[in-house]
Formats: structure tokens, C-alpha cells, sequence
């Protein structure tokens, strides 16, 4: 199966937490599709790898940011240097913290850092990248939620915080759509179940679509409904779960 991408070439892409994981592969593929991409993200080597395999796979040279969300200053200014120097077409806040739930207890470090990153380093990002966003003929704005943050969502795995924070981004993200209602800009949505790891080229990827009902999500499936979403004609602006019974809303071994 092929992702259709057309409308993708040649727009520019922020993408947070791109140095690993979900944002690596999002960057990844939306590079494949044409766009040109700035990888933001804590770790430069997380982010040097990114770039390598985007570099090997497209032949093109991506733009690093190292930013922390959690660090609300560094936040704006590297906000207001993106959005000085550049248009952006496409803003994807998938940037934030993991934190488990546990019996001990959490370090106000720990807890500051995920609600932080998920909450005021992705609004303070967004709102400095909209000057930038505005001069876009085709702007949007994609936040990568969770079902963690959906009403009534199960606490699962995870910490309270994490459970706090993620109802906070998926309220963000409804925010800005109600924000942005009469201008360019969209604000979509996209709240994934747990996944499998995987990035574009890796063997699971290409097998990713003999998956069954009752397997789990996966990386590539919260890619290509981001694709979907971006490439919808622009009156539709959509909100998207994803859910799978492995690691979904209503997990397997939840019930009796």
C-alpha cells in the first residue's frame, strides 16, 4: 500500500521530538513525500541520525534545531528564530515527555518536565511559529495526542501527569482550531494508542500492513493518518484516534 502525498513537495515541516521514535518517522516520510523538513528535539545525536537517514534515503539536507520543550525560554527563542528566518507550512507538535505510572514518588523535576513539554512548551511553540505559519498559503498545525487524553480515556501505564498533560495538548489542539476558525491555518489532531517502534525502510514497516485486528499500532499508522489529514482539501479539518485492541482505549487484558 502507498501513502498518497500529493500537496506535500516542497512545503516546510517542523517536526518536535524528531530525534527518535514517532517523529523520526514522521519526518522521515514526510521527506520522502517532498517537504522540506526542520528537525527539532533534546538530544543532537538523536537528531544527527534523523537527518542521516533522511539525508540517505532523499539526498536532501534537513535543518536541527536542538530545543527542550521544557524550557519555556529557549522555547520562544528558538520559536522566533524558526519564524524569522523561514515560512512554515506545517508545524508537528509531537514533542513530550514519557512517564510511567509507579508506587514511588515523582520528583517535581520529572513532573514539571511532562507537563511542561507536553503543555507550555507546545503552546509557546506554536504561537511563536504563527507569524511564520500566516505567510503560508497552506498552514497547519498537526499536535500528536494520545488516547491517554481522550475523555473518559483509562489511566492504563501511565502517570498521573502524563495522563494531566496529554488531556491538556489534546485541549490545545481543539484550542487552536477554535482560535484559528476563519483563517488559513488548521489545527488537526491526532490521538494515537500505544505503539510499535518502527521507521521507513525498517522490515516491520513494509509488513506493517498484514497486521490483523487485535495486533498492536504502530508508528506507520499514526504516520499515515497524519498524511491523510494534511493532504484532506482544505475546508476539512479533522481530529483522528486511533485505537487497537492491543494497547488501545479498551485493551485486551482489561477485560473479563
Amino acid at each position: 500500500m502507498t501513502m498518497q502525498t500529493e500537496g506535500l513537495a516542497g512545503r516546510r515541516a517542523v517536526i518536535t521530538g524528531a530525534g527518535r521514535g514517532l517523529g523520526a518517522a514522521l519526518a522521515i516520510a514526510l521527506a520522502e513525500a517532498g517537504s522540506s523538513v526542520v528537525l527539532c528535539g533534546r538530544n543532537p545525536a538523536g537528531l544527527s541520525d534523523t537527518a542521516a537517514i533522511i539525508r540517505e534515503r532523499t539526498g536532501r539536507e534537513p535543518r536541527l534545531v536542538t530545543l527542550d520543550l521544557a524550557d519555556a525560554a529557549k522555547v520562544e527563542t528558538a520559536g522566533r528564530k524558526l519564524a524569522d528566518s523561514e515560512d512554515i507550512d506545517i508545524l508537528i507538535n509531537n514533542g513530550a515527555m514519557w512517564l510511567e505510572g509507579r508506587e514511588t514518588a515523582y520528583s517535581a523535576e520529572e513532573v514539571l518536565g511532562v507537563v511542561n513539554a507536553a503543555v507550555s512548551g507546545t503552546f509557546l511553540l506554536t504561537q511563536a511559529l504563527l507569524p511564520a505559519m500566516r505567510r503560508s498559503s497552506c498552514p497547519d498545525i498537526v499536535t500528536i495526542g494520545s488516547i491517554s487524553g481522550l475523555p473518559n480515556a483509562a489511566l492504563q501505564s501511565v502517570s498521573v501527569p502524563f495522563y494531566a498533560a496529554k488531556h491538556a495538548q489534546a485541549a490545545l489542539a481543539d484550542g487552536f482550531r477554535q482560535m484559528l476558525a476563519g483563517s488559513p491555518i488548521r489545527s488537526i489532531a491526532v490521538h494515537p494508542p500505544y505503539l510499535d517502534d518502527m521507521l521507513p525502510g525498517d522490515a516491520e514497516w513494509q509488513a506493517n500492513t498484514e497486521r490483523s485486528k487485535g495486533n498492536r499500532g504502530s508508528n506507520r499508522d499514526v504516520v499515515e493518518a497524519v498524511i491523510f489529514a494534511l493532504t484532506r482539501p482544505r475546508h476539512l479539518t479533522l481530529a483522528i484516534t486511533l485505537d487497537a485492541d492491543d494497547g488501545g482505549q479498551f485493551p485486551q487484558s482489561s477485560r473479563g
